[in-house]
């Protein structure tokens, strides 16, 4: 049977992120995806110019509506916005114990550009991590929820405040190649991958989105982790461009 995978983000009309991504990579991967869209966004492969986050009224109702006919095997959660809609979060997965949740705690678009008109580092880490099995933030986001420079102090900070594992992505350094890292309070784990030519749009959400996936189909976290990424680098080797700014993951 297909996993069903709610995933929580916001709408990206460029079709390249949020839940255009999530959508495409959960099916890619043989789950089915029900969606929860926390905002509207303005932006295309270049740029984020706005975002209209959607009213709690309104999203407390798609929620309790499917929860009335679906049951979940994992949740996916991408860009939130506010500190409201990150307490909705938390209080709806209240509803899901047991269910392993993925946060990709977006801040800011791959091509550039806020998607939050507040801080939210103290909400997610203390009211929204805590529900979650994973984070799965790049570096720079990193670095902005901790306070710290390096990989190593930004992985254990994450780990020792919220108690749960933090997947560092390596996207954004200068390296030759790409050094994920995972922090779970057992210790550290590093995958390399090829550093590929272009910059692209999306590929947080498609990881996120293809860990929660897999950990949907039944695959432990060390798993769905390290699948995740060799699914993410298959996808970006076929990546193309459909405008003039970042490629987009070919995500089949």
């Amino acid at each position: 049977m297909k996993p069903n995978i709610l995933v929580i983000a916001g709408h990206d009309p460029s079709g390249g992120a949020g839940i255009h991504a999530d959508i495409e990579a959960i099916r890619a991967l043989g789950g089915f995806a029900s969606t929860l869209i926390t905002g509207l966004t303005v932006q295309n492969s270049q740029n984020v110019k706005g975002f209209q986050l959607t009213d709690i009224d309104l999203l407390q109702q798609q929620a309790d509506t499917l929860l009335e006919d679906y049951t979940y095997q994992a949740v996916k959660i991408g860009m939130t916005g506010s500190v409201a809609i990150i307490d909705f979060i938390a209080r709806l997965l209240e509803q899901l114990p047991g269910i392993p949740v993925i946060l990709d705690p977006v801040l800011a678009a791959e091509a550039g550009g806020s998607l939050t008109r507040e801080s939210l580092a103290d909400a997610m880490l203390d009211r929204l991590a805590p529900h979650c099995e994973v984070m799965t933030p790049n570096l720079p986001e990193a670095q902005l929820l901790t306070g710290k420079d390096s990989v190593a102090d930004c992985g254990e900070t994450l780990v020792q405040r919220t108690g749960r594992a933090a997947l560092i992505t390596g996207t954004h350094d200068t390296t030759e190649q790409v050094t994920n890292h995972l922090f779970t309070d057992s210790g550290e784990q590093a995958w390399q991958w090829e550093r590929l030519p272009h910059s692209y749009h999306g590929s947080g959400c498609t990881l996120a989105s293809a860990i929660a996936c897999l950990r949907g189909h039944g695959e432990s976290l060390a798993n769905a982790v390290a699948d995740g990424q060799a699914h993410v680098d298959r996808f970006l080797r076929g990546a193309f461009r459909p405008g003039n700014g970042q490629h987009v993951p070919d995500r089949r």
